[in-house]
């Protein structure tokens, strides 16, 4: 399967609405979900704030010379052993743990998982990209918040070797 089908196959999906799709071909797999069955409306509701309110907290926080969000680190930049795996982002997008925030997270911290065990989900242009777990053996440490973006090739997982 190759990029050109792929997109191919996303715009004849989004033509006729599909919700929920899985392909699979020989070892390759896609599944495509767009994010939520329910459509949700939220009604906005708008005040007026003051000129001083209006600059983000984080950017007043850099002003201020308090630290800035430190930058993720990447894979060659942590110390991983031996008998560990490095799970990586295959995507830019963003992170979750659970499938839906009333769910439980896929894992935790001493979770033991087996190749082909689903660790988290990257969103990426509304789709939800199931990122699999490539080992058998334990998470060490989750190294991402929830709901955090991501970008290609982040550290996401450390799972001890089993």
């Amino acid at each position: 399967m190759d990029i050109k089908e792929i997109r191919e196959i996303l715009k004849l999906l989004e033509r006729h609405g599909v919700q929920d799709f899985t392909l699979q071909r020989g070892d390759n797999k896609i599944r495509v979900r767009k994010n939520g069955f329910v459509e949700e409306r939220t009604q906005v509701r708008f005040r007026e704030v003051p000129v001083a309110e209006t600059q983000p907290p984080a950017v007043q926080t850099a002003a201020a010379g308090s630290g800035a969000p430190t930058p993720a680190l990447a894979a060659d930049q942590l110390p991983v052993g031996e008998n560990q795996f490095l799970v990586t982002s295959p995507i830019v997008g963003t992170f979750y743990r659970a499938p839906s925030p009333e769910s439980p997270p896929y894992v935790e911290v001493g979770s033991t998982v087996n190749k082909g065990k689903v660790l988290c989900i990257v969103e990426a242009m509304k789709i939800m990209n199931e990122i699999e777990c490539e080992v058998t053996g334990k998470i060490s440490a989750i190294l991402v918040e929830n709901a955090q973006p991501v970008e290609y090739s982040q550290p996401l997982f450390i799972v001890d070797l089993v």
